[in-house]
């Protein structure tokens, strides 16, 4: 095995690494739901230049754009001095993360205690997400149309809810079920209160709770209808282990990749192929709806920057499209020594070797999967040899041991070449994920060669 990246890194790498890396934790912070990062991304955007492609009636090359979509996705492009047509150089990661979701009909009472019913989001193991302190984050659409943003267990004085689990003294009974439903998912309802309202005529702890919401955010029971309002885990990205060498947050999976496919489009100017990065919502359910990459958002996004650059045809679309290259920038599994029976230590990407490129993903036969062709992965080996970027060629695991997919075959159906590259996550959908600085800068400077240097 190669020399870990700690042991390659001058003072001046190690200084841009903790800098990139302290970036990324306040990003984990205050974008904990896709909303939250599509405001932020948008706030770090225009600080960098990029206008609002709907301001915009014209676009010339240097110029630097984004287009939101339904406030959960979002693209950014920095036009190039090549024709566009030629195609693009794409970073495209997911601002989704696993969760559980308030139902429309939340709040009830049992036995004195106040709940909100929820439905969990994504690929989870149920049973990770009870006593630990959770936050609500989202926003609330009144029927005037006036929105309601909540975030409610992230400040030191807020309040925190919580799944309340079993006690061990009597779980002989839980304790012999699989994994799998030893928390049902109809279990998975959060505490939120327990003290009845002091009136004579109103003593249920949800009219307490009904109070409150009122009092505070100015939202009553019907509103929450029509509300989209996120469970998470409550608290900061810290660093991990006594070195400093890694992170500890939650929603690595994607955001990891996001950030430093952002940091990329910041850092990298004067172009030859129009850079783009695409940050998009539902990947954990399949990439649905209208603000998954499933969606036409993206597709019409480029006809909308074509039309401004004043070469917009269909024509020119499909091959702008067919003729662009992609990293489907998301995470892959990192090898746990703890869990090694799952692993094949020959194909898995380890902590601190570097960016982590996937061939194919898929599970079992490569089901579902998009795989890159070998010219693509020589062209992507020669530009990060050039750039001395550190990468690992990598597979999810053992053949039959699971599997999982990303964007990346989306985007392949226009003819564009695309392979998944990202960070090593631990702890993958987990509450509480981990990955190593030295994984996270790499796949920054990685992501800036495939920006400037891909032709």
């Amino acid at each position: 095995m190669k020399k870990s990246l700690w042991q390659t890194y001058s003072d001046s790498q190690l200084i841009e690494l903790n800098r990139l890396t302290e970036d990324y934790k306040v990003f984990l912070n205050v974008g904990k739901t896709e909303r939250e990062c599509v405001t932020e991304i948008i706030r770090q955007a225009e600080q960098a230049g990029y206008k609002d492609m709907d301001t915009v009636s014209e676009l010339k090359s240097g110029d630097k754009v984004y287009k939101a979509w339904m406030g959960k996705s979002i693209v950014l492009f920095n036009i190039g001095k090549n024709p566009i047509e030629q195609g693009m150089n794409i970073l495209g990661a997911h601002i989704d993360s696993p969760r559980l979701d308030l139902k429309q009909n939340p709040l009830y009472e049992e036995s004195g205690f106040a709940y909100f019913d929820t439905h969990y989001y994504g690929g989870i193991k149920k049973y990770q997400w009870v006593t630990i302190p959770l936050a609500i984050h989202g926003v609330v659409i009144r029927k005037d149309g006036t929105k309601v943003e909540v975030s409610i267990g992230e400040k030191e004085d807020d309040p925190v809810f919580v799944i309340t689990d079993l006690l061990v003294h009597l779980s002989s009974k839980q304790m012999e079920k699989k994994a799998s439903v030893v928390v049902e998912g109809e279990s998975l309802d959060i505490l939120i209160g327990s003290r009845p309202l002091v009136d004579k005529e109103k003593e249920a702890a949800t009219e307490q709770i009904l109070q409150i919401l009122k009092d505070t955010y100015h939202i009553e029971r019907e509103d929450l209808m029509s509300a989209e309002l996120e469970v998470v885990p409550a608290g900061k990205a810290r660093d991990c282990g006594l070195d400093r060498s890694m992170i500890m947050a939650y929603g690595q999976d994607d955001r990891v990749c996001a950030y430093t496919s952002l940091a990329a489009m910041f850092a990298v100017n004067n172009v030859g192929r129009t850079s783009c990065c695409i940050l998009v919502d539902k990947e954990e359910i399949g990439s649905v709806g209208a603000t998954g990459m499933n969606s036409r958002f993206f597709e019409n996004a480029v006809a909308d920057m074509l039309d401004k650059l004043g070469q917009f045809s269909e024509l020119k679309l499909r091959h702008t499209m067919a003729n662009s290259t992609m990293i489907s920038s998301d995470v892959g599994a990192a090898y746990d020594p703890m869990y090694a029976d799952v692993y094949d230590k020959k194909s898995n990407p380890f902590f601190g070797y570097g960016m982590v490129l996937n061939k194919h993903t898929g599970a079992r036969g490569k089901s579902g999967s998009n795989d890159a062709n070998a010219e693509y992965i020589a062209k992507l080996r020669n530009v990060f040899d050039k750039n001395e970027v550190a990468f690992q060629l990598t597979e999810m695991g053992k053949i039959d041991a699971g599997g999982g997919g990303t964007i990346a075959y989306i985007l392949a159906q226009f003819g564009m070449e695309v392979i998944d590259g990202g960070v090593a996550v631990l702890c993958m959908h987990a509450p509480w994920e981990v990955t190593s600085k030295a994984d996270v800068y790499e796949a920054y400077r990685g992501y800036c060669a495939f920006l400037q240097d891909m032709k």
